[in-house]
C-alpha cells in the first residue's frame, strides 16, 4: 500500500512537473517557435509544418501564458521583428516557392502584408529568397522566425535553416548583415539631400538608380525607362511641337509609378527593365531594398546666368540630322533623339541623368583668357595657357603676357561644341595653337626694336587674324590686348641707355623752358613796375595827339586863309598885269619898243633899292689922298641916295707898284 501511494505521489508530481513546464510565458514583444518532436516528416524542403508534421510548426505563440506540452513539443522564444527608426529591414523567405531561374526576389503580391500571415504568404505563391518590399522604419511584427530572416543592422532576427544561411553563421555564431555582403549604409534610409562642397557652397544632388533585376534591357539601350522614348516620338509628330516641349518630356519623371523604386513589384510590372535607369531620384528619403537598387549621388546641373547646357545624348530616338548640308562636324538632332541636341539648356537646375545625357556648360558672357603664369579666372578654362614665347630675327627672346576676350552666342553653342567638343578644347587646342603661332610668326620676322615701336599695330593685327579664326568655329572676338612683355636683358638694357639719355634731353629741354619763363616771369615783374610811367605816357601820347590834332586843324584853317588871299591877290595882279600890258601897248604905239623899254627900265630902277654906284670902288690910283676922297664922296653919295642910311662905300686903290 505505501508502495502505491508513493507511486501515484509521484506520478503526479512528474505529471505536475510536466504541466508546469509545458506552460510558457510569451513576453509582450515576443513569440514562441513551437518545433513538434513526433509525427509525419515534413515533404520536400520546406522546414515547416502546416498539418502537423514533425518539424517547426507554422503557429506562432503569442504573447501571454502559452501551454504545449514539453515531451511532444519545443517551444522557444524568439522577439519581435524589429526595424530601429532610420533604418530599414530586409526579408529574405526561408519558405516558398522556388524562385524562377535568373530572378533575385520573389514575387510580391499585397496580400502578404508585413509577411506575418506565414499561412497567406506560402498559399498565395509566396516564392523563397529575397523579398522585394522592405520593411518601413519603426517596424514591430510578429515575423515567423524560421519561415523569414530579416536583415537590419542591429540584429538579424530568424533561425538560418538553410545549408546557405548556416555556412554563413559560422565562425561567428549569429549572422550579422556584412555576411549577406551588405554594409551599414545599405540598411538606412536613402537621402537625396544637398550637401556641403569643399569651396563651401552647397550643391544640389541626384539619385542614379541602377536597379539589379529586372528583364534585359533592349539591344543596344543603356538604360531603362518606362516605355522607352515613344511619348516623345508622339510629341514630335503634333504639328507646331516645340523642342523645349520635348526637352520637357525628356526631363520628366515617372519615378511616380513605382514610389520611386520603392515599389519594386510595380516597377518590374511597368515594364522596368535591369540596368542604369533614365529617371533619377529627387529629394527625398527611400525605403530602397539594397539587394535590388543601388543608388550613387550625383551633383544636379545646374545652368548660373550667363551659360547654357549643350546636351549629348547617348539613349533616345535614332539620330536625325538637322544640322544641313553644309556643316561637317556632326550632327545636331532634336531633343529626345540620340546626339547633340540643337537646342541648349538655359539657366535653371535640371535633374538630368549625368550617364546618359553629357551636359557639356558653355559660358555665353563675355570669356576673358590669359595667356599669364599664376593668372586663371574663375572659369578655369586657361589653366594651361602659359605666356607667348617668341624670337626675334635677331635672336632676342620676348615673354608675352597676353589677354583676349571671346564670346560664344547662345545660339550658337551647339553648333560650337560639335565643332570642338568642348570649352576646353576650344581653349587648349584651337586657340593656344593659333595665338601662340601667330605671335610667333609675326616676332620672327621683325627686328626686337620695331616690335617695340609697332606694339600696338600688332595687336590690332593679332585681334584682325584671331576674329578672322574664331568665326570659323562661330565664335566671336571681342578684344585681343598684349598685357606685358618681358623684353631680354641685353635689349632691356641698351633700351634703358636710350631713355636716359632721352630723359637727360627732356631735362634740359624743361631747364631751358624754365629759364624762358623766369625771363617772361622777370618781364611781367618789369612790366608791372613801369606801370605807373605806363600810364603816364600813355597820357601824354594822348596830350600830344590831341595838340597835334590842334595844330592840324589849326594849319588846316591857316592854309585855306592863305590859299583863298592867294587867289585873291593873283586875281588883283592879274588884272595889274593886265593894265599894265595895255599900257605897255599903248605906249609902244605912241613912243616905239627902243624909248618904251628905256622909259621902263629908268623907272624900275628909281623903284628899286638897287645902287647906281658899287659899295667898294676899286681905282687904279693906290693909297693917294685923291682916291680916298673919291671913295668918301662916293659914300656919301650912296647915303644920299639910299635916303640917309648910313651906308659906306670903300674904296680900294690898288698900290702904285701893281
Amino acid at each position: 500500500m505505501p508502495f502505491v501511494f508513493l507511486g501515484a505521489a509521484g506520478a503526479l508530481l512528474l505529471l505536475l512537473l510536466l504541466f508546469f513546464k509545458s506552460i510558457y510565458s510569451i513576453g509582450p514583444t515576443q513569440v514562441g517557435l513551437i518545433r513538434k518532436r513526433f509525427g509525419v516528416k515534413l515533404p520536400g524542403d520546406n522546414p515547416v509544418a502546416f498539418r502537423g508534421e514533425a518539424g517547426y510548426q507554422a503557429e506562432l505563440l503569442m504573447p501571454g501564458l502559452r501551454f504545449k506540452f514539453c515531451l511532444l513539443y519545443d517551444v522557444t522564444k524568439h522577439p519581435w521583428a524589429q526595424v530601429p527608426p532610420g533604418q530599414i529591414g530586409v526579408v529574405i523567405a526561408q519558405v516558398g516557392e522556388r524562385t524562377p531561374i535568373g530572378s533575385k526576389s520573389g514575387v510580391y503580391k499585397t496580400e502578404f502584408g508585413n509577411f506575418t500571415d506565414l499561412t497567406a504568404f506560402v498559399t498565395r505563391g509566396g516564392q523563397k529568397g529575397v523579398q522585394r518590399p522592405v520593411l518601413s522604419p519603426g517596424t514591430l511584427a510578429p515575423i515567423h522566425p524560421v519561415a523569414f530572416l530579416l536583415i537590419t543592422k542591429p540584429q538579424v532576427f530568424g533561425v538560418p535553416i538553410s545549408d546557405e544561411y548556416q555556412r554563413l553563421a559560422k565562425g561567428k555564431g549569429n549572422l550579422t548583415f556584412d555576411a549577406f555582403g551588405l554594409d551599414e549604409k545599405q540598411l538606412e534610409v536613402t537621402r537625396i539631400a544637398p550637401q556641403p562642397a569643399a569651396s563651401g557652397k552647397v550643391v544640389d544632388m541626384i539619385g542614379i538608380v541602377t536597379t539589379l533585376e529586372g528583364e534585359p534591357l533592349p539591344q543596344g539601350a543603356i538604360a531603362s525607362r518606362l516605355g522607352g522614348f515613344d511619348d516623345v516620338a508622339a510629341l514630335e509628330e503634333q504639328e507646331g511641337s516645340t523642342d523645349f516641349q520635348l526637352m520637357g518630356v525628356i526631363l520628366g519623371s515617372k519615378n511616380s509609378l513605382h514610389n520611386n523604386y520603392q515599389d519594386f513589384q510595380m516597377f518590374l510590372d511597368s515594364g522596368g527593365k535591369i540596368g542604369l535607369q533614365h529617371d533619377p531620384l529627387l529629394y527625398g528619403a527611400y525605403n530602397l531594398n539594397p539587394f535590388l537598387v543601388r543608388v550613387e549621388q550625383l551633383p544636379m546641373l545646374v545652368v548660373e546666368q550667363g551659360q547654357v547646357a549643350v546636351i549629348k545624348a547617348y539613349v533616345g530616338l535614332p539620330t536625325q540630322d538637322t544640322s544641313g548640308a553644309n556643316f561637317k562636324f556632326g550632327s545636331l538632332v532634336r531633343p529626345g533623339h540620340q546626339g547633340i541636341w540643337q537646342e541648349a539648356l538655359r539657366t535653371g537646375k535640371y535633374p538630368i541623368n549625368p550617364r546618359i545625357y553629357d551636359a557639356k556648360v558653355v559660358l555665353t558672357a563675355i570669356l576673358k583668357l590669359d595667356w599669364a603664369k599664376d593668372v586663371t579666372g574663375a572659369h578655369g578654362l586657361d589653366a594651361r595657357l602659359e605666356p607667348i614665347i617668341a624670337k626675334s630675327n635677331e635672336g632676342f627672346v620676348f615673354s608675352i603676357d597676353l589677354q583676349v576676350l571671346i564670346h560664344v552666342p547662345d545660339t550658337n553653342a551647339p553648333r560650337v561644341i560639335s565643332m570642338v567638343g568642348s570649352m576646353e578644347n576650344l581653349v587648349n587646342e584651337v586657340l593656344q595653337a593659333a595665338v601662340g603661332n601667330l605671335f610667333r610668326d609675326k616676332i620672327g620676322g621683325m627686328e626686337a626694336i620695331k616690335f617695340i615701336q609697332t606694339r600696338q599695330s600688332v595687336q590690332e593685327d593679332a585681334f584682325a587674324y584671331i576674329q578672322k579664326k574664331l568665326a570659323e568655329y562661330e565664335i566671336e572676338t571681342r578684344g585681343v590686348y598684349i598685357q606685358d612683355v618681358i623684353y631680354p636683358r641685353e635689349l632691356v638694357k641698351v633700351l634703358t641707355e636710350r631713355e636716359v639719355a632721352h630723359q637727360e634731353v627732356e631735362t634740359f629741354k624743361m631747364q631751358k623752358q624754365a629759364q624762358d619763363q623766369r625771363i617772361e616771369t622777370e618781364k611781367a615783374r618789369g612790366t608791372a613796375d613801369m606801370q605807373g610811367q605806363l600810364a603816364q605816357s600813355a597820357v601824354g601820347v594822348d596830350i600830344k595827339r590831341n595838340n597835334a590834332e590842334a595844330r592840324k586843324s589849326e594849319a588846316d584853317g591857316e592854309a585855306t586863309y592863305i590859299e583863298r588871299t592867294g587867289t585873291a591877290q593873283g586875281a588883283q595882279v592879274r588884272a595889274v598885269g593886265l593894265a599894265r600890258a595895255e599900257a605897255y601897248h599903248k605906249q609902244v604905239e605912241a613912243l616905239g619898243q627902243g624909248a618904251t623899254a628905256l622909259v621902263n627900265a629908268v623907272e624900275a630902277l628909281a623903284k628899286s633899292n638897287v645902287p647906281f654906284v658899287p659899295n667898294t670902288l676899286v681905282t687904279g690910283d693906290g693909297g693917294s689922298l685923291l682916291g680916298v676922297l673919291e671913295g668918301l664922296g662916293a659914300m656919301l653919295m650912296r647915303k644920299a641916295g639910299s635916303g640917309g642910311a648910313a651906308e659906306t662905300a670903300t674904296v680900294v686903290k690898288p698900290p702904285a707898284n701893281s
